[in-house]
Parts: structure tokens; C-alpha cells; sequence
């Protein structure tokens, strides 16, 4: 039953991604693609000159329902938090979010916008790795 809940929430993301659409006003981007899927994901973050926090999520792209959903997730959990919180985010908090079994194959689509995070997070390494 459980099973079957996690399938629709993830199938709910999928049809109507949260946070979904361009943000102009990004302080931070990040993008990654999966090409054993086709999945491509960039996301963008707007930071409170005040708190540091992030107030504004939003992301871009497309892919399989795993993707689309766990980086919709992903952008309702980063939502007002701040960027130490957003680095504290682990793998297997974002596969937990998903919350059934994935195959390896899958686990890769999950964690697409979490690898954007993680370029958004630090600039400076995903500019280096280029």
C-alpha cells in the first residue's frame, strides 16, 4: 500500500513538477545530465541578501518521471533554507524523499538534481571540472 502511495506522489511530481520554470534572478546554477536516461537538469537558486537563505527554487529540463519528480522534491525541501543546510543534504536524503527501491540505472535519475545542487553549491569546483 505504501508502495503504492510513494508511485502516485512520484507520478504527481512528474505531471506537475513544483518550482518548475526559468528564475532570472539566480544567484547560483546548476546543471547535470544522465545520458544513460536523457534526463538534464538545471537548477537555480536566489539567496536573501540578508539571511543567505535560499528564497527563491526553481528548475529547468526533462527527463523520466524519477527525475523530474525527485528534482521537484528536492526544490520544496531547499525551499527558505540556508546554503550550509543545502550542503548538509545527503544522497540518501533525496532517496529517501522518492521513499521506494530503485535500480541502479534509477538511482542515477534520482539524484540528478542533487548532483545540480551540488554544482550550484560550489561554482567554483563545477567550473574547474570543465
Amino acid at each position: 500500500m505504501a508502495y503504492d502511495m510513494y508511485q502516485e506522489v512520484i507520478l504527481q511530481h512528474y505531471r506537475s513538477p513544483k518550482n518548475f520554470g526559468p528564475l532570472a534572478t539566480a544567484d547560483r546554477t546548476g546543471e547535470e545530465s544522465n545520458p544513460l536516461c536523457g534526463d538534464h537538469i538545471t537548477l537555480r537558486l536566489h539567496l536573501d541578501p540578508a539571511s543567505h537563505k535560499i528564497d527563491q527554487v526553481r528548475f529547468e529540463g526533462d527527463g523520466c518521471a524519477i527525475s523530474v519528480a525527485s528534482a521537484s522534491m528536492l526544490t520544496e525541501k531547499l525551499q527558505g533554507i540556508s546554503l550550509e543546510d543545502a550542503g548538509r543534504l545527503t544522497r540518501d536524503d533525496v532517496l529517501q524523499m522518492l521513499g521506494i527501491p530503485l535500480s541502479p540505472v534509477r538511482v542515477k535519475c534520482a539524484l540528478t538534481g542533487y548532483v545540480a545542487l551540488g554544482r550550484a553549491l560550489h561554482p567554483e569546483a563545477a567550473a574547474a571540472a570543465t
